[in-house]
């Protein structure tokens, strides 16, 4: 018996050792999960889209291998992914921050067109004649001002109307479409245009600088800086903290203290402000005057993009990047194929519906 006895510690020692390693396996499975959930993202509506290019009778590689070249082939094709990054970026931070506090902000398409408005009308009657060291800074802050000043009347009919910011920043997007339309009809609206409603070009002086031979500007390193601002806050700060607590259970926050109406309407009036600043870059680096369709659809995908990245300023890079280089790729599908642009939609909603489906799969 004491044979068995002294024998029994090792055996015992064998039996609590084997579970150690098992946290190691768990993590590597839940890796390789992972890295399939990726992939299956990824191929999916790559292989969907393929399935709808063939029920319209085109050949689904040509229409990829195209659609590559042209958004990746040359250094214009990747200047214009770049292009059209910038205000989705802005536009899907403009989504991101409100969401972490509770709320959905599906306004940016109006707020960019109201920051673009007030941008045009600064740079042609304000300060036309100004260098730009000192005139792009201010258009930076009059675009802003005029994308939260937009927003705050939602967050205003929000606290003082009890109406949802969901609807009233939506239907906000066609006051904004038609105010701006208003202007480059009227008062906006160049003398030596033909009747064509835009508005006078802005003083060169006042254009964003640009690489030379592409159009790719320095809106691109200030919508980064945003992006990695809107992330520091969130993740290091005391106040993203507080925003995230207002997210998750508005009732709790409130019962702890925190300033629960007054971090969103903040929060919400700072997210115009970006997107009124993608409005100003739109004006000052791209387009050089208003027109009535200036911006148009960034602020849908922008929200898209937000959507796609679960909310996270650090994803809406990426996803801005995708969603950006599939808009351009859309030019090559309507030349290819015969098929208009708005096909890549298709792909859109697709991916969307894909990493959708993946987060709730992940989060059961």
């Amino acid at each position: 018996m004491s044979n068995l006895q002294k024998s029994d510690p090792p055996l015992i020692t064998r039996t609590a050792v084997a579970p150690r390693a098992l946290p190691i396996f768990r993590h590597a499975g839940s890796g390789l999960r992972r890295l399939c959930r990726m992939a299956a993202v990824t191929v999916t509506p790559l292989v969907l889209f393929a399935l709808f290019l063939l029920l319209v009778g085109v050949r689904p590689f040509e229409i990829y291998v195209a659609m590559l070249r042209s958004s990746f082939g040359d250094a214009y094709g990747f200047g214009e992914v770049i292009v059209k990054s910038t205000p989705i970026l802005l536009t899907a931070l403009a989504t991101a921050l409100p969401a972490r506090a509770g709320l959905i902000n599906v306004g940016g398409e109006g707020q960019l067109a109201i920051g673009a408005l007030f941008t045009a009308a600064g740079a042609v009657y304000w300060i036309s004649e100004w260098p730009g060291w000192a005139g792009i800074p201010v258009l930076a802050v009059v675009g802003a001002f005029g994308g939260a000043m937009w927003a705050a009347i939602a967050a205003a009919l929000k606290q003082y109307g009890g109406m949802n910011e969901t609807i009233t920043t939506l239907l906000m997007n066609y006051v904004a479409l038609y105010t701006v339309g208003y202007f480059v009809h009227g008062a906006l609206k160049d003398p030596a245009s033909f009747n064509w409603p835009f508005s006078p070009s802005i003083s060169d002086s006042l254009r964003l600088p640009v690489v030379a031979g592409t159009r790719i500007h320095i809106g691109i390193p200030i919508a980064l800086f945003f992006a990695t601002m809107a992330w520091w806050l969130l993740s290091r700060t005391r106040f993203g903290f507080h925003l995230r607590a207002v997210g998750g259970n508005p009732v709790a926050a409130e019962l702890a203290g925190l300033p629960v109406t007054r971090l969103q309407i903040g929060v919400l009036i700072a997210a115009g402000a970006l997107a009124g600043l993608a409005g100003m870059i739109e004006i000052t680096g791209i387009e050089g005057r208003l027109r009535p369709t200036t911006g148009a659809t960034y602020g849908y995908l922008g929200f898209l993009a937000a959507w796609m990245a679960r909310n996270d300023p650090l994803r809406c890079v990426g996803t801005a990047f995708l969603i950006g280089a599939i808009t351009v790729a859309g030019n090559a599908l309507e030349i290819s194929s015969g098929l208009p642009a708005s096909s890549m939609h298709i792909l859109l909603s697709i991916v969307l519906l894909a990493i959708l489906a993946s987060g709730r799969r992940e989060r059961a």
